[in-house]
């Protein structure tokens, strides 16, 4: 009885050893010093929800769409149960919560002014997830939850050169953070370049629900170019 119990246990921890991990193989990515460093980013796809509105209002629309992102995000890791075939998929630890903000007609972010928040809320996915697996979940989702998963899309995002820092405590201290960021950038010869295709991007490495604000780790990146001289 306890070597079966043994090898289940075993069996179960060389699973999740295996899993890939993507805060662990792309650590310049996820795992960023709490100094601002430049780092070029490649394309990247999500599973992305697009909407606006105050991300702290319960039951809102932000909260709503990580609902939604989750709910396909592990549809998708759990497709290896099901008898729909991903080609190429390996084990994988779902990757973090992450968000793209903008005000319209603002450059970077003016905290005090979430009720005009815009976002772009995400989780990135593996890449050899396709748009059509990505349609099977959302549609195995509606039928499985008897909810609506339509707002829920694929989306390809490559960020370039950027910005980023590690952010330790509460999202609203952000701003002192931003700041290190930009007298960064300005002494290395380098400019933020903000637009309709480059936002603010936080990724989110903390449980909120079970951290306390002022331990929350929060990457923080900014679109960056080359100083006009």
């Amino acid at each position: 009885m306890f070597d079966t119990i043994f090898s289940a246990n075993a069996d179960k921890a060389q699973e999740i050893y295996m899993a890939f991990d993507f805060k662990k193989e792309y650590k310049e990515y996820y795992m960023p010093k709490n100094k601002p460093t430049i780092v070029d980013v490649p394309a990247m796809n999500y599973i992305a929800v697009c909407g606006s509105g105050d991300p702290n209002q319960a039951d809102g629309e932000y909260q709503k769409s990580i609902e939604s992102l989750y709910s396909i995000a592990y549809t998708l890791k759990m497709s290896k149960k099901t008898s729909y075939k991903i080609d190429g998929y390996f084990d994988y630890v779902v990757p973090p919560l992450e968000g793209f903000w903008w005000i319209d007609g603002l450059d970077g972010m003016d905290y005090s002014r979430k009720s005009d928040f815009k976002w772009i809320s995400c989780i990135r996915l593996p890449d050899f997830i396709t748009e059509k697996d990505v349609n099977w979940a959302i549609n195995e989702a509606n039928k499985k939850k008897k909810k609506d998963f339509s707002g829920v899309r694929y989306m390809t995002i490559n960020e370039g050169l950027c910005v980023q820092c590690m952010h330790i405590g509460s999202y609203d201290d952000e701003p002192a953070t931003v700041k290190l960021m930009d007298e960064f950038i300005i002494r290395n010869g380098y400019e933020n370049d903000f637009s309709e295709k480059r936002m603010h991007h936080e990724i989110y490495l903390s449980d909120v629900r079970k951290t306390s604000p002022e331990k929350l780790k929060t990457v923080i990146r900014h679109p960056i170019k080359t100083k006009d001289r």
